[in-house]
């Protein structure tokens, strides 16, 4: 039986169905082999030779292959139709090449959905391995590990704190940092509008807007500060209107092309609210499962048949009012469209998504919205009328606007409409009947203040289409590009909204400063056509990396004699504006607010990271986060003396503090006491401060053992302790006044509580062939899945709900595999053990048993 190699188990089962058992359909598990994270792996001195190793884990997944081919020699690759689809078979041909007998043929084989139609035509179809795709896939990874490998190096000695970076990840990273500083930069200019609630002589109310004030057409900001808002007011209300003109216009909508990587991952985020990495680990699964074709795609055109599938699902499910005359055609818009595949759609027009067989809610919610898109990609136009009513004076000193909206045909907004990012200005109201040379009612007349808003910083939605806009990246890179800037901890997401952390905003400005040309944006994307070039046979490889190391190389040695005194100086200089904002008072934004005779300037600690420190340390020892530049001053302020030590509050890495006394050398650790959350600065005097420097307070002895019981703020907040028992207090002002009585309470409530809290499963799969449930857990360390004692940690990239039992039994068996681990088995009834002939006791026995 020929042996056909896939990348996943689930792939392997579905095209097993469809194969039958004339074939022995195994999985790889991804890539077979990578570059060993160490120096050398790619050697520039020999024309850039790649060192390849076997992974671990992969070692018994290539063995199985092996093995299977020494009962049939014949190797059919069927991995992903795409660049890694290729470089993974390419792998798997160079680690069998020595097990494969002579003779043996080897073919290569692609389809772009999972169904029985797609996968015999493949099989029928073989071909070799397309080796200009395999170059372009050993240049891009040839270039991330050059320039990971030297460029991380010169951040880790120059900057303290940083962590990496990447060739694709920093320009990402930068387009995120330049928004944020768009952001500080910003000046809102303020405007105002006004509004009428207006009525037809048959009472029916409607709405416009002022456009024309003083016999001039209004423009955005020539109503700019509330005077003249009254002014406009008071012209309107002083003055008869009437209606000047009625147009109706009539407007058609026409629907969005069906999904590719980028769109899909935009609108998963818009409207369920997936990250890109959560959105392509549902897609995955449905494309493993046969329901979707694959996932990874640039292009956005409809193999003929799917058109006609899906004017027929239209028919039958619409009606033939709602299927356009021809089919519709899409043509893909995207510059280096070089992952050219077929649309992202459903392989069976017919299956709508109350029918799908799939459990999961994600993957669920995934081709709802993959099967909408689909589907209203080929129905009608939605036809619609667009009225406008002018409303003005008699002497033509005033008019207004009102517009709505008439929905005549619904068409493809039957089944889908687009989310948006961000609002939009889009009238749909309906008016009533109104009729030319009518008067106009004033029922109210209202001003309304506005200012004009920041770019809004980006989702991830917003950021692979700023990417996508800039050709960066390809559709098999941006769910990892968003996801590794957050774990490098450069970008946090707030509210769906990614916001650069300070370690990331200074290597964006390190990396501008000294290589300026691998965070250019221009330079990024034409690199990426070299690459789509080589892909298509019309660029060598080593021709890109020759060129790109010469001066990359050149770039590298021009840091060789940075200090790290010159790069913070750059960097300060370079984000002065966000560093040192202009003061409310006029006063130098970079004098020190506590000694006033110091300068403000960026900093590193020992132990990394960065921080705004005085230049007249250590006699001044100011110091504040880089992220808070309106900061409450805080410094070495003496706040009274108590039993002759100074009480002090100060000012240190991790937050404001209180201390006694200074450091000496018989005590150079003196008591001190962190400033709770929440805390108003102003409020801490020598009172507040001696109660926080007697913590922890015994508040006596616990009546049941007579073991002290004490009150105390730690790591977690506020507490009570009774022995080796901790409860946490809701307010941290609780700490100094609670009495036995609450604090047994306390104690005793939590107690009941951790007697209760059983550690529930986040998810129930199902059985393990093997007998016992297989569990989605939540850990200390992250999600996990769990089979009786085995624990397998779920991928950075699998979100917890996106995980089926099929994927669960391949992490258990990784992990079982690895730590030769069993989960504990029932123990079957025993049978009764055959008796067996007693020995016979020495004399000297039976005496002593009688006796």
């Amino acid at each position: 039986m020929p042996v056909v190699v896939v990348e996943s188990p689930a792939k392997a089962k579905t095209i097993n169905k469809y194969l039958g058992d004339d074939y022995t359909v195994l999985a790889s598990f991804g890539h077979v082999r990578d570059l060993p994270p160490k120096d050398g792996s790619v050697d520039p001195e020999a024309d850039f030779a790649m060192k390849w190793e076997v992974a671990s884990e992969s070692k018994k997944h290539v063995k199985a292959i092996r093995d299977a081919l020494a009962a049939d020699p014949n190797l059919i690759l069927a991995t992903d139709p795409d660049r890694e689809g290729e470089a993974i078979s390419w792998h798997l041909l160079e680690t069998l090449a020595p097990a494969l007998k002579k003779g043996a043929e080897v073919s290569r084989v692609t389809f772009n959905a999972i169904t029985k139609a797609a996968v015999t035509e493949a099989m029928a179809n073989p071909r070799q391995i397309d080796q200009p795709l395999v170059d372009a896939y050993l240049a891009r990874r040839a270039l991330d590990y050059l320039v990971g490998f030297n460029l991380s190096p010169v951040l880790w000695r120059k900057l303290p704190g940083a962590k990496s970076a990447g060739r694709v990840q920093s320009v990402a990273l930068r387009v995120i940092v330049d928004r944020e500083m768009e952001i500080e930069a910003f000046k809102a200019r303020e405007y105002w509008s006004v509004h009428a609630r207006l009525a037809t002589p048959r009472g029916d109310e409607y709405d416009a807007t002022m456009t024309v004030f003083g016999g001039k057409k209004l423009e955005r900001f020539d109503i700019a500060s509330e005077e003249q808002a009254k002014l406009a007011v008071a012209a309107i209300t002083s003055r008869d209107l009437r209606v000047a003109s009625v147009a109706a216009k009539p407007a058609s909508r026409n629907p969005w092309p069906p999904f590719m990587t980028s769109t899909l991952q935009q609108e998963a985020s818009r409207k369920l609210g997936l990250g890109a990495r959560a959105c392509m680990s549902a897609a995955q699964r449905l494309y493993e499962a046969g329901h979707i074709t694959y996932m990874r795609t640039d292009g956005i055109d409809m193999a003929p048949e799917a058109v006609m599938a899906a004017r027929d699902a239209i028919k039958a499910r619409f009606g033939a009012e709602y299927l356009p005359k021809s089919p519709r055609m899409y043509k893909n818009k995207a510059k280096n469209a070089q992952e050219a595949h077929e649309c992202i759609r459903p392989t069976d027009m017919m299956l709508s998504p109350d029918r799908l067989p799939v459990s999961d809610k994600d993957q669920k919610a995934l081709y709802d919205l993959i099967w909408k898109r689909t589907i209203a990609s080929q129905m009608e136009s939605a036809r619609m009328e667009r009225t406008t009513v002018e409303i003005g004076s008699a002497d033509g000193q005033v008019g207004l606007r009102a517009n709505g909206q008439v929905m005549l045909f619904d068409g493809f907004l039957r089944v889908y409409d687009q989310g948006r990012d961000d609002e939009e200005d889009e009238d749909s109201r309906r008016l009533p009947s109104i009729e030319e040379g009518e008067r106009a009612e004033k029922r109210s007349v209202t001003p309304e203040q506005h200012f004009t808003q920041a770019p809004p910083r980006y989702t991830e939605a917003t950021l692979v289409k700023r990417m996508e806009e800039l050709g960066i990246g390809r559709p098999s890179t941006y769910a990892s590009i968003v996801t590794t800037i957050q774990d490098r901890d450069y970008v946090r997401k707030e509210q769906n909204r990614l916001i650069p952390e300070d370690k990331g905003r200074l290597v964006t400005i390190f990396l501008l400063k000294y290589f300026p040309r691998y965070v250019s944006y221009d330079f990024t994307a034409n690199l990426e056509g070299e690459l789509d070039d080589i892909s298509s046979g019309e660029r060598a490889y080593r021709e890109v990396l020759r060129r790109f190391w010469r001066d990359f190389t050149a770039a590298l040695e021009g840091t060789s004699e940075l200090r790290i005194t010159e790069v913070l100086d750059a960097i300060d200089e370079a984000l002065a504006p966000h560093l040192y904002p202009p003061r409310a008072d006029g006063s130098d934004p970079r004098e020190c607010p506590l000694c006033h005779k110091g300068r403000l300037h960026l900093k590193t600690a020992r132990s990394g990271g960065a921080f705004i420190g005085c230049s007249n340390y250590p006699d001044c020892r100011f110091t504040r986060p880089i992220s808070s530049p309106d900061a409450e001053v805080v410094g070495d302020a003496v706040l009274g003396v108590d039993n002759g030590d100074e009480i002090s509050l100060k000012n240190g890495r991790f937050g404001p503090y209180v201390q006694r006394g200074e450091a000496t050398a018989e005590n150079p650790k003196p008591p001190r006491a962190s400033i709770p959350k929440g805390w108003d600065l102003a409020s801490v005097d020598l009172e507040r401060a001696l109660a926080l420097l007697s913590l922890p307070r015994e508040i006596g002895s616990h009546p049941e053992d007579g073991v002290p019981v004490e009150a105390g703020i730690g790591r977690y907040g506020p507490y009570v302790k009774h022995g080796a028992k901790y409860a946490n207090l809701p307010d941290v002002d609780e700490v100094f006044t609670i009495g036995m009585n609450r604090a047994v309470e306390v104690l005793a409530s939590k107690q009941v509580r951790g007697r209760a809290a059983v550690a529930a499963p986040l998810a129930e799969l199902g059985e393990h062939p093997e007998g016992g449930s297989v569990q989605v857990m939540s850990g200390r360390y992250g999600p996990y899945v769990k089979w009786g004692k085995v624990n397998a940690t779920l991928p950075r990239d699998l979100e917890p709900g996106a995980v089926t039992l099929e994927r669960a039994l391949e992490l258990i068996a990784e992990k079982a595999a690895k730590s030769g681990k069993k989960p504990a088995k029932k123990a079957a009834a025993k049978k009764p053990a055959a008796k067996k002939p007693a020995a016979k006791k020495p004399a000297a026995a039976k005496a002593k048993k009688a006796g």
